[in-house]
Order: structure tokens, then sequence, then C-alpha cells
């Protein structure tokens, strides 16, 4: 499986709004919505930026993936808003697209170090994944939840 991730335009934000986790799933991640009024509202303050990617399999887009950073620094960029569309879970697009996301912020920001997301304890899948590609516990808690990174360098 190999997917592509594209930026959440205005020619495909509508059609990312209807992707949806499956109900068990609802409290891993924000809907799509909360996640696209992140990049305006800007809640973690004005000098994080978020780059919205829907993800695709050839031309039919399966899930969501964003992308938020502090420029000039090393270890604030972050991973978030992470969903697979329940009708595509299982066939590979969350590893693939994990794959792509951390390509692209390496090959983006070269004096990226590490790269941070935020998992529920109850998402054992998403834990598993994570733990695969090599994500390690920070010790935080942010929101609720565990905060770990991959050291990129």
């Amino acid at each position: 499986m190999k997917v592509q991730l594209k930026r959440v335009t205005r020619e495909n934000w509508e059609e990312a709004l209807t992707l949806k986790v499956k109900k068990e799933q609802s409290d891993f991640a924000p809907p799509v919505a909360v996640s696209l009024a992140k990049v305006y509202i800007k809640p973690d303050g004005d000098n994080v930026e978020y780059i919205p990617f829907a993800i695709y399999d050839k031309e039919r887009m399966v899930g969501f993936i964003m992308h938020a950073y502090e420029e000039n620094t090393t270890n604030m960029y972050w991973i978030n808003g992470f969903i697979i569309d329940e009708r595509y879970q299982g066939n590979g697009c969350g590893r693939s697209a994990l794959s792509e996301i951390i390509q692209w912020i390496v090959s983006e920001f070269s004096i990226c170090k590490e790269i941070r997301l935020t998992v529920c304890k109850e998402n054992k899948i998403a834990r598993e994944l994570y733990n695969s590609f090599g994500f390690l516990p920070t010790g935080e808690v942010y929101a609720g939840e565990d905060v770990l990174f991959l050291s990129v360098d």
C-alpha cells in the first residue's frame, strides 16, 4: 500500500469533512472539522503553523493527517488529527500515511531532530503502529494523552 498526502484546499475540504472513524474510536482523534479549525484559530499560539493533509489511495480520499510545527525549533514538529476513515482501515493506509508524513517533515525541515505526537492510552492499535516506527514515550502527558517522540537525526 502506498498513499499520497495532498494538502487540504478549497477543492477537497468538504470531502475531508466526511471522513470518520469507527464509533468506538471517536474519542481517539478530533473530527476533521476541529483539526481544520485549528489552522485558523491557532489554539497553540500564533507561533504554531498547521498544515492539513488529505490521505489518498490513488484518487480516493481515505484519511486525514495534520502537521503542526514551530519554526526554528528542533523538536516541535507534531503529527496530529491523524485518522483513517472507517471504510479503509486495516489495509495499510495508516502505516503508509505515517511513513509519508515522517518523510515529508524530515525533507521539509532540515533542522528537525524529533517528531512528536500524542496518543490515548486506550488506543492500542495506534500505539502499536507508533511503536513499530520507533516512537518512544517522553513521559509527558498533554490533554490527557501520552506524548511520544521519534528521533530523526
